[in-house]
C-alpha cells in the first residue's frame, strides 16, 4: 500500500490516460469543477494502450498514478477505458486516495435504445477485457450488442487528425456494421473518440444517439472528493497543468486544440 500523507482540499486531482483522449474527460471535470486545480498526463508515447498486455498497462499505471500522486493529487482519474479493466483494481489496492475510473456505457444505452440493437465502439483491449465482458452479463440480456474494434483511430487523434480524409474513412468502415445491423445508439468507449463525434453524428444520422461517460465520470468524482470534505473553495481558479512524455513541441499544438485554447505543455 502506498501510504500518502494527510489529504486535503487545495490539493489536485491528477487525470491520465494512454495519450490525449482523456483531455475529454479533463474538459468534463473542469466543467462542473472549475475552482480544483488539475493535472493531466498524457502517455502518448505508448499509446494507444488497446493492443498492449495488461500486465504492461498496469505498470504504466503504477508509474503515472506515482508521478501524480508525488505532486500531491488528492485523487486520481484513469481517464482510459483500457486502463481501467487493466489496473484500476491495483491501483485502488495500492493508493489511499479517492480513484475514479472508466467503463463503457452499456447501462445507459440499454435504457434508452429502442431497436435494441447497441453499438460499441472501442479499443480491442477494452473489447477483450474480464470488465466489459462482466458488463455485457449483467446489462446485455436483452438487447443485442455489437462491438467494433476501431484500430487506427486513436492514433489519427493523437496526431490531432480529426477532420482528415482519412479519419472519416475509418469512421465510415467501422460505423457501418453498427448501423447494417440496426443500432440506434452507439457507446464510445474510448475517451479519445468524444473529439471525432461530430463526424461520427454527420455519418450516422441525428436518430442515432451516441453516449459519452465523461459527463458521469465528473460527477463521480465530485460526489467522491464531498463525500471525503476534499472539495476546493469556490471561490478559487482552478489551474490546469499538463504533461506529456512524447515531443513536447507537437503535444502543445494537439493538447492545446483539443481542450479549446493555447495551453503549455511539459515533458515527463
Amino acid at each position: 500500500m502506498y501510504v500518502v500523507g494527510e489529504l486535503n482540499s487545495d490539493a489536485p486531482i491528477g487525470v491520465f490516460d494512454s495519450g490525449v483522449g482523456g483531455i475529454s474527460v479533463l474538459k468534463h471535470i473542469h466543467a462542473i469543477l472549475p475552482h480544483e486545480d488539475l493535472l493531466y498526463c498524457a502517455d502518448s508515447s505508448y499509446a494507444p494502450y488497446g493492443n498492449k498486455s495488461p500486465e504492461f498497462i498496469c505498470e504504466r499505471a503504477i508509474y503515472l498514478a506515482d508521478f501524480l500522486i508525488e505532486r500531491n493529487a488528492k485523487a486520481l482519474v484513469v481517464a482510459c477505458n483500457t486502463a481501467t479493466a487493466a489496473a484500476v483494481s491495483t491501483l485502488r489496492n495500492n493508493y489511499q486516495i479517492p480513484i475514479i475510473g472508466m467503463e463503457p456505457a452499456v447501462k445507459p444505452a440499454v435504457a434508452i435504445t429502442k431497436t435494441g440493437v447497441i453499438g460499441v465502439l472501442a479499443t480491442s483491449g477494452t473489447l477483450k477485457s474480464a470488465q466489459f465482458a462482466a458488463l455485457l452479463e449483467h446489462y446485455g440480456h436483452h438487447v443485442t450488442v455489437v462491438t467494433q474494434a476501431c484500430y487506427g483511430l486513436v492514433e489519427a487523434i493523437e496526431h490531432g487528425e480529426l477532420d482528415a480524409a482519412s479519419t472519416t474513412q475509418l469512421l465510415k468502415q467501422y460505423l457501418e456494421p453498427l448501423l447494417l445491423a440496426g443500432a440506434d445508439t452507439i457507446v464510445l468507449g474510448c475517451t479519445h473518440y468524444p473529439f471525432v463525434s461530430a463526424s461520427i453524428q454527420k455519418i450516422v444520422g441525428e436518430s442515432v444517439a451516441l453516449i459519452d461517460t465523461g459527463s458521469a465520470v465528473a460527477k463521480q468524482l465530485q460526489k467522491r472528493l464531498y463525500d471525503k470534505a476534499l472539495l476546493q473553495s469556490p471561490e478559487l481558479n482552478g489551474q490546469v497543468s499538463f504533461w506529456t512524455n512524447s515531443d513536447s513541441a507537437h503535444a502543445e499544438v494537439v493538447i492545446s486544440q483539443l481542450w479549446g485554447h493555447s495551453v503549455q505543455v511539459e515533458n515527463f
